[in-house]
């Protein structure tokens, strides 16, 4: 009874008996590097980027390698015991993208590595072949995506068709729009002010020339660009890798999504000045209230928005299903938990477990991949008319205070969002089989 047993935490993990040739350290280093790249660009957290490299890393032979990535770089260093100096190698991450069917087709290269069923060689040739590989489909049905997505999400809040074919409109010029600035060079800071000031001020010139008469809530069109937008942050990496203990990666994510967020409220801001100066003005935006009667619809626009949102991300046509089931499954759920009067952050952060849930039984029964899961689920939660009620109280000089609460809401409601999918992952992860000892 008083005899210790083994220690619980392997500190000094051995290297042997053979040990591993410079060439084969280096191929097995640059291969893995690759592979982070592309998981890390593509908004994967630092955590699941690095098990998943070193898990291939193990496959490959090098049983003992360390990693450490710092938001835009990836580091990784092989030991070799004292006889043999380590080898350490980096590599950094110089473009942020979203092309899901590439990340599927990454995942899959790993998949087969890991179980043994692609060598080293053809293991390269088919990650070269695979980040190479052109979008699945045209960049307009990515557009129509975006802009689907943005009607989808005006039919959610409440809009009537006009509005829906309004978000439509809006959207896909701010997508073309964007593009066009990127391959110009245009930083995403400036090109949210451009998101935003766009979405604001095409809102307001339709209601000046009256195709958007009143009762037709058109702050809804700037609710569901905003949340188009908000797609696009990586406030899931961000709060997955503060969670597990990486705090310099969230805190460079933190800056960039403060940024991203800084440039859409100054956009939105501008434009809704502009409206004033012109005696034209948006009224804030008012949730639609619960009710069974909706709840059908909501729904169905929540799936249609996960599916859309799927589709621009570029996922492989035979996912958008599994993305519509999981939209549909967390709205259904943030909804059901509203009609009994549950706050909205409770609810957002509930309904956020079962999309985390979700994720890890879908990717291990249908291979879809969790991170695809996890970007649609989340879209129907996101707070793109809170937001934009808090950019509208800052820009009327009155309401500053209340502004600043309903911002620091939709901030409470993204977070929540963030740890519940990352809480449901950890319940739903496959855990290794304790040592008996």
């Amino acid at each position: 009874m008083l005899q210790g047993g083994p220690p619980t935490v392997e500190l000094l993990r051995p290297v042997g008996p053979d040990i591993p040739s410079d060439e084969r350290v280096f191929q097995v280093l640059d291969f893995c590097l690759q592979v982070g790249e592309v998981l890390l660009s593509s908004g994967e957290s630092a955590a699941n980027s690095a098990a998943t490299m070193t898990r291939l890393a193990h496959a490959c032979g090098l049983a003992t390698v360390e990693i450490d990535i710092t938001f835009n770089s990836i580091s990784m260093c092989c030991r070799r015991g004292r006889a043999v100096a380590p080898v350490t190698s980096m590599r950094v991450v110089r473009y942020r993208t979203t092309d899901l069917t590439r990340l599927a087709s990454v995942t899959h290269i790993v998949d087969q590595v890991v179980r043994g069923e692609m060598a080293l060689p053809a293991a390269e040739a088919a990650l070269v072949k695979a980040v190479g590989a052109r979008h699945p489909y045209p960049r307009w049905l990515a557009t129509f995506g975006w802009a689907g997505l943005a009607a989808a999400v005006a039919l959610l809040l409440g809009g009537g068709p006009m509005i829906w074919l309004t978000a439509f409109v809006v959207t896909a010029l701010i997508d073309r729009i964007g593009r066009l600035l990127s391959r110009r060079g245009v930083p995403p800071f400036f090109l949210q002010i451009v998101g935003g000031f766009v979405a604001t001020l095409a809102t307001l010139g339709l209601l000046a020339v009256g195709a958007l008469p009143p009762g037709t809530e058109p702050s809804l069109v700037v609710a569901a660009s905003i949340t188009v937008l908000l797609s696009g942050l990586s406030l899931m990496g961000a709060v997955q890798d503060a969670i597990s203990v990486h705090p310099v990666t969230a805190a460079g994510r933190a800056v960039e999504i403060a940024l991203l967020s800084a440039g859409l409220l100054t956009g939105v801001i501008i434009a809704l000045k502009v409206g004033i100066r012109f005696q034209l003005s948006l009224d804030p935006g008012v949730a639609v209230a619960a009710d069974i009667t909706r709840f059908g619809i909501s729904t169905f626009a929540a799936a249609a928005a996960a599916a859309l949102s799927a589709l621009a991300g570029y996922a492989p046509l035979r996912s958008l299903a599994a993305a519509a089931l999981a939209g549909g499954i967390g709205w259904a759920a943030y909804g059901a938990l509203t009609l009994v009067h549950v706050g909205p952050v409770v609810a957002t952060g509930l309904a956020a477990v079962l999309i985390g849930l979700a994720s890890e039984i879908m990717d291990r029964r249908t291979r879809t991949g969790r991170h695809l899961i996890v970007l649609s689920g989340i879209i129907p939660l996101l707070p793109g008319l809170t937001a934009y009620r808090g950019f509208y109280e800052l820009a009327s000089a009155q309401d500053v205070v209340d502004g600043l609460v309903t911002i620091t809401l939709a901030l409470a409601i993204g977070l929540a969002l963030a740890a519940g999918v990352t809480f449901g992952q950890f319940i739903g992860r496959r855990r290794a089989t304790p040592d008996p000892g």
